[in-house]
């Protein structure tokens, strides 16, 4: 078992506080999902735990079974077994799909233990029948040309290939039809296990309709102020956050960062 541990997470950008104090523990064999309003730190927390240069972490920690992640470059972080699907995926001319996925896959292995190309090939051309992508899209340059809803597959296929110890999902649900968000369910529902474990940052609460989370926590002001099962997004999207704001005396959002 792996195990992220967020204690006490503060994070500013361009000298503005955005994170106040976030606590969060994801073992691998869990899903957790981040609700909130916008501007509250969500995607902040995402950034950070990946090494976003532009996000300076001024108190906390974030440790990787035992490891101090804070002290890791990024590619050290993606190595560890952290792994990010992006809000908004780059684009990156002159490097395929399939290079830039099996790169990455022999960056997390020793010397000498690298995967066969015939296995590579293998695994991919399962994985994107999965994801229902048609197979000329391992030959595209990354994410070049692609469309909203082909970027977040993208996303996920990259996902299921390196197989992380912990993903981070940062709105992988934006802007997908209610097809592709069936899609995109399935991949992620395909790595759930021992070996895995999951953060879901999403604004809405139809996409756990497709994953049923074990966690779900809500973020306001920076923090995470409340924390539950499943129940808890079901009551989010019937009832909004004023009853969360009403109930922990939060007058207004002011943090302005999503």
């Amino acid at each position: 078992m792996s195990t992220l541990v967020i204690k006490d997470l503060h994070v500013e950008i361009e000298g503005k506080e955005i994170l106040k104090g976030v606590n969060l523990t994801i073992n691998t064999n869990e899903v957790h999902a981040i609700m909130g309003p916008n501007g509250t730190g969500k995607s902040t927390l995402a950034s950070a735990v990946m090494g976003h240069p532009k996000y300076e972490v001024t108190q906390g920690s974030i440790m990787l079974d035992g490891e101090d992640v804070l002290e890791m470059e990024v590619d050290e972080r993606a190595r560890a077994g952290l792994f990010l699907a992006m809000q908004y995926p780059s684009e990156i001319s002159g490097v395929t799909n399939a290079d830039f996925m099996r790169s990455s896959i022999n960056a997390r292995r020793e010397e000498g233990e690298e995967i066969s190309l015939m296995k590579f090939i293998r695994e991919l051309d399962s994985k994107m029948e999965v994801l229902d992508m048609d197979q000329e899209m391992a030959q595209r340059y990354l994410n070049e040309g692609f469309s909203g809803g082909e970027k977040k597959r993208n996303e996920i296929l990259q996902m299921m290939m390196i197989k992380p110890k912990i993903a981070v999902l940062d709105e992988i649900d934006s802007g997908l039809d209610i097809d592709a968000l069936k899609v995109v369910s399935e991949g992620i529902n395909q790595m759930r296990g021992e070996e895995f474990g999951c953060l879901i940052i999403t604004h809405y609460q139809r996409l756990l309709n497709y994953i049923t989370p074990d966690h779900v926590h809500v973020m306001m002001q920076g923090r995470v102020v409340k924390s539950g099962g499943k129940e808890l997004a079901q009551k989010l999207e019937a009832e909004g956050y004023d009853w969360i704001k009403a109930e922990l005396g939060i007058e207004d959002e002011t943090v302005g960062q999503a």
